[in-house]
C-alpha cells in the first residue's frame, strides 16, 4: 500500500514546532524568528511537503513596502511620477517590492512631516519630494531611528538623515538654462531676463536659481536678471506672473521657468503675441511642455526621465535591504535638453 503524503502535522513534528507556527511560516505571516523559519523550511524540504518552487517562494522575503509621497497639486512632471508608480508594477517585480503613492498638500511642510511620521511607520522605505524645513528633517530622523530609510526625489533635504538623493544636479541645471538663454538671446545683447519658480522651499528651485544667477554674473554681466517670482507650480499663478511681467517690462527677452505650470506662461505669451520673440526655457518633458515646444512657444526643456528616477530610488532601497553599497547599480541622473527638433 503506498505511503501517505506528508501532512502539516508531520512537518511540525520534524521541526519541533506547533502546527500553527508551520502554517504561519508557509503563509509568510510575520512573528516567526529566523531560526524557527529555517527549521520549518528544512523539515518541509526533507518531507517533500511542497513542490520545490513553492518552497523557494515561501523562503523568499516578503515584498518590501515602499511609499512614495508626492504633492497632490503640483507640476505635471511630479504627477507623471505618481502615475508611473501606480501603473508600472511590472517594472518593480524583479526587485520584490510593492509601491504605493500617498498624496500630500504641495508646499506644506507640516503636512509632509505628518504623513512621513504616520504613513512612513507602516512602510519599509519612503521616497518623497523634500521641503526645506526643520519639521521635515525631524520626521526623517525619527524614521531613521526606527530603521526606515528615506530617499529624497528631485529636491534634496540639507543636513538630514535621508539615505540618498535621486535627481539632477540642480545648480548645473540652472547654469545650463542660463547658457541656453544667453545663446538664444545673443550673448552681446543687453537684455532683461525673468525667473519664475515654484517655491524656494524646494531646495531644487533654490539651487537652480543660484546656478542661473552665477553664470550670468560670471559671463554676461550686461544682461539684467529681474527679481524671482514664485508661481507655486500653478498654471493660473504663472499666467498672472507672466502677464504682469509683459506689462511691466515690454523689452523682456527671456523667461526661465524653474518649476512647473509652463502652460500658464505659454498662454500669457500667446495672448500677448510674444510667443516667438521671448525665449522660454523650462523643466520636465510633459504633454504640456511638448505641445509648447511643437508650437514654438517654448524653446527648450531640461528633462530627467520619471521612470529612471523611480528605478534608481527602488535600487537604493533594495541595496539597503541586501546590505550593499547604497548607490550600487544606481545610474547618475542624466540631464537631457529637449528641443522641438529632437523630441523623443
Amino acid at each position: 500500500m503506498p505511503s501517505s503524503l506528508p501532512t502539516l502535522l508531520d512537518v511540525a513534528r520534524l521541526a519541533g514546532v506547533s502546527p500553527a507556527t508551520v502554517d504561519r511560516v508557509l503563509h509568510r505571516r510575520p512573528g516567526v524568528r529566523h531560526a524557527t523559519l529555517q527549521r520549518v523550511m528544512k523539515a518541509a524540504a526533507e518531507l517533500e511537503y511542497l513542490p520545490q518552487a513553492q518552497l523557494y517562494a515561501a523562503m523568499a522575503p516578503p515584498p518590501m513596502r515602499l511609499l512614495f509621497i508626492l504633492p497632490d497639486r503640483s507640476s505635471r512632471f511630479l504627477q507623471m511620477l505618481g502615475e508611473w508608480v501606480r501603473h508600472s508594477q511590472e517594472h518593480w517585480a524583479p526587485f520584490n517590492v510593492g509601491c504605493r503613492v500617498a498624496p500630500v498638500d504641495s508646499f506644506d511642510p507640516d503636512a509632509l512631516a505628518r504623513i512621513l511620521r504616520r504613513r512612513g511607520r507602516q512602510s519599509d522605505g519612503v521616497a518623497f519630494i523634500a521641503l526645506e524645513d526643520p519639521k521635515v528633517r525631524d520626521a526623517v530622523a525619527e524614521l531613521a531611528e526606527r530603521g526606515i530609510p528615506s530617499v529624497t526625489l528631485v529636491s534634496d533635504l540639507t543636513h538630514s538623515r535621508r539615505a540618498a538623493y535621486v535627481g539632477l544636479d540642480n545648480r548645473a541645471a540652472g547654469r545650463t538654462a542660463a547658457h541656453l538663454i544667453a545663446r538664444f538671446v545673443g550673448p552681446s545683447r543687453p537684455a532683461r531676463i525673468a525667473l519664475i519658480a515654484g517655491s524656494l522651499s524646494y531646495r531644487a528651485h533654490e539651487e537652480r536659481e543660484a546656478g542661473f544667477l552665477s553664470l550670468f554674473a560670471e559671463q554676461y554681466p550686461h544682461m539684467r536678471v529681474l527679481g524671482l517670482r514664485e508661481g507655486y507650480d500653478d498654471t493660473r499663478a504663472n499666467y498672472r506672473q507672466t502677464a504682469a511681467l509683459l506689462k511691466e517690462h515690454p523689452d523682456l527677452a527671456a523667461i526661465y521657468n524653474i518649476g512647473g505650470g509652463a502652460e500658464g506662461i505659454g498662454q500669457a505669451l500667446k495672448e500677448g503675441g510674444r510667443q516667438h520673440d521671448i525665449v522660454f526655457i523650462g523643466h520636465g518633458l510633459t504633454p504640456d511642455t511638448r505641445a509648447l515646444l511643437i508650437d514654438g512657444s517654448m524653446d527648450a526643456v531640461i528633462n530627467q526621465t520619471p521612470l529612471t528616477t523611480l528605478l534608481n530610488s527602488i535600487r537604493i532601497f533594495t541595496n539597503l535591504r541586501e546590505h550593499r553599497s547604497v548607490l550600487s547599480g544606481v545610474e547618475a541622473t542624466r540631464m537631457d535638453v529637449i528641443f522641438r527638433e529632437n523630441l523623443p
